[in-house]
């Protein structure tokens, strides 16, 4: 009820109405609010000079709006009574509510009387407050205006409300809390004020005392008081004037305005109005709905505004870092250069230096030797050697000729960088476009009847709403991991149905799909809870029900066409693959999917012979060598399903899907083998060192040797009920059983290196003699 509370409050003073009286225009006012912005007008604009004239119709005049400025056209806060001479400029002033109100130009005058009774200054006007719609009084002044009971019970009971407790009517200093309330006196009482003024004796001896809160009932629901005519005040009210829609008494009707009028019975027109007013608040209960869901909307799309721009501002950073860092390297390319280049020189004008310097050393000994031979004075031993010397000095000066005194490298760097393109393109750089304002696409829906599980597998399918009109480019499939976790997408694309492999077995997937365009995402669908299979043990199954034969193929591998990690260990992405036929089933799934259309049993012809078997169909996986997990020099074909490698060291691979309870049997033929080394078949962890042959490390359980030749079949045996793996080559067991105490999350192994080659059967049954043997067991 709190935000009723501005419709209680009066537009002048701001506080509850007093006296709320209805003015023609529907508003309220208090009385004594009304009496305060009263305004004089002229004589010639009163209604007995109207009348005069006969352009009166009513008893309440509205005045000519063109002749009134309510207020000024620039908002000052200023309002005046243009056009009339004697009506001075008043301040408009404004009530704590925030509405203008016109206060009187004088004081209003000194009375003892109520302001219902004083008198109201002759030719007085009143504006509305709220509508500014102005009216002259009549003869009748504010008495002229019905008093609005209504909004008097409606104040009484929420300020009955919001009261804490309710306080004694006859204390005369601080009220005490009542006690009793006398419902013949209609008073509340404290005890000390009820021994006193309610005795229990005498006349108050019959009065009926009650406890507060059911007198506080009572007085709610006590008839008011019956209101009365403004024109014959001892006249209450008994019938509804159509034309003038309100209620008047009958001797209106006999010798006032109203007898020439429709009038209809009080109270047939009360619960008439009462059925108008519920209905039009029905559409406004509606329209308010709409406001709150609208309101919902724009929270999120501040919420949502306030995500995308941090991934924008994120986006942003990112791209900006890259370019940066792209610069970098670049620079640090730009740098390499120029140390080449400095070396280069360094290495060159050294070189020069040493070789002067050698032979400068060796033409300064020359001098110092040929100076020596000068001074000699023995002219036969000097000649003997001159001529050599002479010819020695001639050959080392034709060695310092032309060229050799001048340097071979420049002191400058031959290099110049132009960076006026780039420094251009950064200037340059802009965002392209900006998002259209074309709305998203509508929520997708999850089609109920086409979504189902097999195994560790899970189809969706969904469409679009039939009467969406925007168009979606694609779709994303979030599923979460199988614990409760974050969801994460495994499919982005156009298509409208997904089949998710390499799930866990015996775990609760949660899955949603929602559409995109170039304006953005849409909604999330409702979230789908999807159920994997328990184990695939054929004992332990039992179909509930009979299929038909035409709906043997549930499962069909085609071509792997995009990869994704749904276990949080995975190191990688493993795959998963569309189907195109919607047909089918999951005996472990909430969501049965022969209930839909067009599959009654009591109609199909086939006979029920003819029923596949939907333990052993339970019975069997299906699977490939997982790409996403293997090592990288492992070479893929066949559809995943045949496996060799690039290098000549041990790689290992693994298989797509993991087991974690059941019986599983798999297969797999030797495609080349030249004997050296041998290949390993087995189970291994998750995280098995993938360099090293299968069976190195504590990781893994494997067969590396016994018969096995190009050509050879290899079949793998897991029991984890039993927690046992046995091997088998060419259909005979290897040995007993090769490993026991099989616990935890396995998965099919192959190590293997370039000159090996091997492909992989998978959905194959239990072989018959294991499945006897155990069985007797």
């Amino acid at each position: 009820m709190e935000e009723m509370e501005e419709e209680l409050k009066c537009p002048v003073c701001g506080s509850f109405y007093r006296e709320p009286i209805i003015l023609p225009c529907s508003h309220n006012l208090c009385q004594a609010c009304a009496r305060n912005i009263l305004v004089q007008t002229p004589e010639s604009e009163s209604p007995q000079s109207r009348r005069a004239s006969g352009s009166g119709v009513s008893d309440y005049d509205y005045l000519d709006l063109d002749k009134m400025s309510l207020y000024s056209e620039a908002d000052s806060g200023y309002g005046s009574y243009g056009g009339f001479a004697s009506a001075p400029t008043t301040p408009c002033q404004k009530s704590p509510n925030g509405v203008r109100v016109f206060p009187p130009a004088m004081p209003p005058p000194v009375t003892h009387l109520s302001p219902a009774l004083a008198p109201v200054p002759r030719n007085s006007c009143i504006t509305c407050p709220q509508c500014h719609r102005s009216l002259i009084l009549d003869d009748r002044g504010l008495r002229g205006f019905p008093k609005n009971r209504v909004l008097e019970g409606v104040i009484d009971r929420y300020q009955q409300s919001k009261a804490a407790a309710l306080k004694c009517q006859l204390c005369e200093k601080a009220p005490k809390e009542a006690t009793v309330m006398c419902e013949q006196c209609d008073v509340f009482y404290c005890d000390p004020c009820r021994l006193r003024c309610h005795p229990p004796r005498g006349p108050l001896a019959k009065h009926r005392l009650v406890p507060p809160a059911q007198g506080r009932v009572s007085r709610r629901l006590s008839p008011r008081k019956v209101s009365t005519c403004t024109d014959h005040e001892l006249e209450n009210h008994s019938m509804y004037c159509v034309q003038c829609k309100m209620p008047v008494c009958y001797q209106c009707l006999e010798e006032g305005k109203h007898s020439s009028h429709e009038v209809k019975a009080l109270g047939a027109m009360w619960k008439l109005h009462k059925s108008q007013l519920s209905q039009a608040l029905n559409g406004l209960s509606d329209r308010a709905k709409e406001a709150k869901e609208f309101l919902v909307q724009l929270r999120n799309m501040v919420q949502q505004i306030q995500e995308n721009s941090v991934e924008f501002e994120a986006c942003l950073v990112a791209q900006c870092d890259a370019l940066i860092d792209a610069l970098n390297r670049r620079k640090a390319q730009l740098l390499a250069r120029v140390n080449k280049e400095h070396e280069h020189k360094l290495k060159v004008v050294r070189d020069q230096i040493s070789h002067c310097t050698v032979k400068l050393r060796q033409t300064t000994g020359l001098m110092e030797y040929c100076l020596e031979v000068i001074k000699e004075n023995d002219p036969s031993g000097f000649l003997q050697i001159s001529d050599a010397l002479i010819r020695r000095v001639h050959l080392t000066e034709d060695q310092w000729g032309k060229g050799t005194l001048t340097p071979r490298m420049t002191t400058d760097f031959d290099l110049s960088l132009d960076n006026s393109p780039l420094l251009q393109s950064i200037h340059q750089l802009d965002f392209v476009q900006m998002k259209a304002s074309s709305p998203v696409p509508a929520t997708p829906i999850l089609q109920l009847e086409e979504c189902c599980t097999h195994n560790n597998s899970a189809t969706l399918s969904w469409k679009q709403p039939p009467l969406s009109m925007v168009p979606a480019e694609g779709y994303i499939l979030e599923l979460d991991d199988g614990n409760g976790g974050q969801f994460r997408e495994v499919y982005v694309g156009k298509e409208t149905m997904c089949t998710v492999d390499g799930l866990h077995f015996n775990s609760t997937y949660n899955a949603r799909v929602k559409a995109f365009n170039k304006t953005g995402v849409s909604q999330y669908s409702k979230t789908l809870v999807l159920q994997t299979s328990e184990d695939t043990d054929s004992e332990e199954q039992t179909p509930p029900f009979p299929v038909p034969s035409e709906r043997l193929p549930l499962r069909r591998m085609s071509p792997f066409s995009s990869t994704l990690n749904l276990q949080p260990s995975f190191p990688g992405r493993s795959y998963f693959d569309f189907r195109s036929s919607p047909h089918q089933l999951s005996l472990h799934s909430s969501l049965q999917s022969l209930n839909a259309p067009g599959c009654n049993y009591e109609t199909q012809s086939a006979p029920y012979s003819q029923l596949v078997d939907i333990k052993k169909l339970l019975a069997v996986a299906w699977f490939a060598f997982d790409p996403g997990s293997a090592h990288s020099d492992i070479i893929f074909s066949n559809d995943n399903l045949t496996v060799t490698c690039s290098s000549y060291d041990d790689r290992v691979v693994l298989g797509k899907t993991g087991f974690s309870k059941g019986v599983h049997y798999w297969e797999l033929t030797v495609d080349r083998y030249d004997n050296h080394p041998d290949p390993a078949f087995g189970v291994a962890r998750m995280d098995v060192m993938k360099d090293v042959m299968l069976g190195k490390d504590d990781k893994a359980w494997a067969i590396t040797e016994g018969g096995i030749t190009k050509g050879a079949t290899i079949g793998v045996l897991l029991d984890l009920n039993r927690k046992t793996l046995t091997f088998f080559i060419n259909d005979e067991q290897q040995g007993p059983i090769a490993f026991e105490n099989m616990e935890g999350l396995f998965f099919p192994a192959v190590s293997l290196n370039r000159n090996v080659q091997v492909t992989l059967h998978t959905g194959l049954p239990v072989p018959d003699f294991y499945s006897s043997r155990a069985s007797i067991a």
